[in-house]
């Protein structure tokens, strides 16, 4: 192996069994963000590294913590938060707001950056119980967890490992409608994702059932057989940045505007309104 090939592992996550320790003033930040959400009852569910531990057992290093709700509960969480004298920051009105003190934060998240999935009561009403740095709180079921990674697709990170180990983590004894209801139209990325389960688990084939593997199967060799001449390109819902060029120098549709404009206008905001809770000076 290459001496940079070397150099590039060393930042990438490692999959281990072996708890870790968040640093002192990250956690302290994060148990004071879940006891103020707690004791304002406000609906949240913890995602990414906790929720992934509850669910298979594999301890990742985190520097953050994330916390998932529903459009309609992220602006009254983040006023109630800096009524309490956090620092908020809405990063992305679409879908991520952070919680800062220093160096350190929490992010409060509403769906996924290229806006086809939002987070909506249902994904918190599903959330279980589990008790997050020492805080008796809610995890997100492994069925949103696994439709929260479909499009981290990106070539700087790909959650493809996490669906993967979920799934085995479970024996597949997930609830595969809510599933596929979640994936609604982008229900070949779900297929995409147990192809690579497939793959990686043979001998667990049959965690994925077999009423599933039959029904997507059937409808990719229906597209693959009659496919769309209309079918809009879409490259920039997976990673706006590697397929730039389709958008920017060769005119193929820019689908992820659309989604986006599409989400903050039912979020009653337009894309060129100011940001509630702006960054500010540090």
């Amino acid at each position: 192996m290459s001496q940079h090939a070397n150099h590039a592992t060393e930042n990438l996550p490692v999959t281990s069994s072996v708890p870790s320790e968040l640093p002192e003033k990250q956690e302290a930040l994060a148990r004071e963000v879940l006891v103020a959400l707690e004791q304002q009852r406000i609906p949240f569910a913890v995602a990414g590294a906790y929720a992934l531990l509850q669910h298979t057992g594999i301890c990742r290093t985190t520097k953050d913590l994330d916390l998932f709700l529903a459009s309609e509960s992220w602006l009254p969480a983040l006023r109630y938060l800096e009524g309490r004298g956090f620092n908020c920051e809405v990063c992305d009105p679409v879908w991520l707001a952070k919680v800062r003190r220093d160096d350190y934060f929490v992010d409060l998240i509403t769906g996924m950056s290229n806006a086809v999935l939002s987070v909506d009561e249902s994904w918190i009403r599903h959330a279980e119980p589990a008790s997050v740095l020492g805080i008796p709180t809610r995890v997100l079921a492994p069925e949103e967890l696994l439709v929260s990674k479909l499009f981290v697709t990106r070539r700087e990170r790909f959650d493809g490992a996490d669906i993967v180990h979920i799934i085995y983590g479970t024996a597949g004894n997930l609830d595969w409608g809510r599933i596929l209801h979640h994936a609604g139209d982008h229900w070949e990325i779900l297929l995409w994702a147990l192809v690579l389960f497939r793959y990686v688990y043979p001998a667990q084939t049959h965690y994925v059932p077999a009423v599933l593997w039959q029904d997507l199967l059937d409808r990719f060799r229906t597209l693959v057989l009659e496919p769309d001449g209309q079918g809009k390109f879409r490259g920039s819902l997976i990673d706006d940045n590697m397929f730039a060029i389709d958008v920017k120098d060769w005119g193929l549709d820019d689908i992820l505007q659309e989604y986006r404009s599409r989400r903050l206008s039912k979020m009653g905001m337009k894309a060129d309104a100011p940001a509630p809770f702006p960054a500010r000076n540090k």
